[in-house]
């Protein structure tokens, strides 16, 4: 009997936490949302080569020795920009980890990007609580209504602070920022899955 109550709570959890999980707009209320504005727009890199790394390289202008995006990379990061275009998706800053990887996929996707560290995370140890503060701050901070901030990162900072599903490659976050150092992610649009949203 004990058994099947302790099955029983399991289970309700699992229902929760997907419950939990679920996207709060899909389809054309993200599409809405998205076009009004006061979001936080954070994307993995598009899809890179994965026989590469970056145990090499010499700083982050040193392409030769980065894990870089593939032709296929290129292709969907551009394919991804010309939907934010014809959606009208209104996007005035855009910030990239200063990896080559995340610079090229935002400037393809948005035309432009400033680096900045605080979307990667660090400098301090990976088991340091704070190495991502200040990513959490910004995905915290109110965006105005009218406009969208993005963001060009890696999957790691973004799974250190949200947890699983780790984000595909080329994949998109909704973040809803509610201020203090609080949010939530109200959607998800993988690479390949923009054409749904087109009008």
């Amino acid at each position: 009997m004990r058994f099947f109550a302790t099955l029983f709570v399991a289970c309700a959890a699992l229902t929760a936490a997907a419950e939990d999980a679920k996207p709060l707009f899909v389809g054309p209320a993200l599409r809405d949302a998205l076009t009004r504005g006061g979001f936080v727009l954070y994307f993995r890199h598009a899809a890179t080569d994965f026989g590469q790394n970056d145990d090499r390289m010499s700083g982050y202008e040193d392409c030769a020795q980065q894990r870089n995006l593939t032709d296929a990379g290129r292709r969907d990061a551009r394919n991804v920009g010309e939907a934010i275009r014809r959606l009208r998706i209104p996007v005035a800053t855009v910030l990239a980890s200063p990896f080559c990887r995340t610079r090229e996929t935002a400037e393809l996707i948005f035309g432009h990007a400033a680096p900045d560290a605080r979307v990667r995370g660090g400098p301090a140890r990976p088991d340091d609580p704070e190495r991502y503060a200040a990513l959490r701050k910004l995905l915290s901070t109110p965006v105005a209504t009218g406009t969208n901030l993005a963001i060009v990162s890696h999957g790691n900072p973004f799974s250190a602070l949200v947890g699983p599903p780790y984000l595909a490659e080329g994949e998109v976050a909704i973040v809803e920022p509610l201020g203090g150092n609080d949010f939530r992610v109200v959607g998800r649009i993988r690479v390949d899955g923009w054409s749904e949203y087109v009008r």
